[in-house]
């Protein structure tokens, strides 16, 4: 079906509330999207050596159409990322995807996640964990992820609007962190919230590339080591500079 075609179909039947996601969808779309997703699982994650079954199974849970916005609904699956409000993005599925993987998330762990943004990232991983705690700078994305989360039914994604630089220290340690902005070094603060044997992905360096780095802490040190070259939105403060 063209886009154009597919427009047709699903622009008289879709109402968008205050949230990205979306209401009122007929057995023939959701047959549709999950046919878009497992392509995108099978062409853009697994072709390109994402083999965690559980992670796998995630992407093909998550419906990442909701959690775009209306004027890139049609684009929902492509392989890229997608502008969202405020300035920020929600990021190609291989990353989230990567990132995701690399955790090596257990059921029992409890997430950090810094950059809620669209709130993709946070569904999947509260999929495969315990609990999320995902802190979002900017309060109308943040809002609309909460309503989001609880339109969806996820009762283990938990927002804090605030400034992810700091981390979430009522809530540490955590058994892994996952940053979706990035500074140009990696915060002291969230080194320090991190478990025994916990894992931290972050994407590090200034504006237009920089490297996601995996750290580890293994009896009290941190380990870390550059892992792929990505393009991120910068991490900020509540006066809006970078960090």
């Amino acid at each position: 079906m063209s886009p154009s075609m597919l427009l047709k179909v699903i622009a008289p039947v879709f109402v968008f509330t205050f949230c990205f996601f979306v209401v009122n969808i007929s057995p023939a779309q959701e047959k549709y999207y999950s046919e878009l997703r497992s392509k995108m699982v099978r062409t853009q994650i697994r072709s390109r050596g994402i083999t965690d079954p559980v992670v796998l199974e995630a992407f093909l849970k998550v419906e990442r159409h909701k959690f775009v916005l209306p004027q890139h609904l049609l684009f929902a699956y492509n392989d890229s990322p997608l502008p969202i409000e405020e300035g920020q993005t929600i990021s190609q599925p291989y990353i989230v995807a990567f990132m995701t993987e690399a955790l090596k998330l257990q059921p029992t762990d409890k997430v950090l996640e810094i950059g809620t943004g669209s709130g993709y990232q946070a569904a999947i991983l509260a999929e495969i964990c315990d609990s999320v705690f995902t802190i979002e700078i900017f309060q109308k994305l943040g809002n609309k992820a909460t309503q989001l989360f609880s339109g969806l039914g996820y009762k283990n994604i938990f927002v804090k609007i605030g400034d992810g630089y700091k981390g979430w220290p009522e809530k540490a340690p955590f058994n892994a962190i996952i940053v979706t902005c990035s500074p140009t070094h990696v915060p002291d603060d969230l080194k320090n919230q991190l478990a025994e044997g916990g894992r931290m992905i972050i994407p590090v360096g200034d504006y237009p590339i920089q490297q996601l780095v995996l750290l580890e802490k293994v009896k009290g040190k941190i380990r870390e080591k550059e892992v792929l070259p990505v393009r991120f939105v910068p991490m900020i403060s509540e006066e809006g500079t970078k960090y």
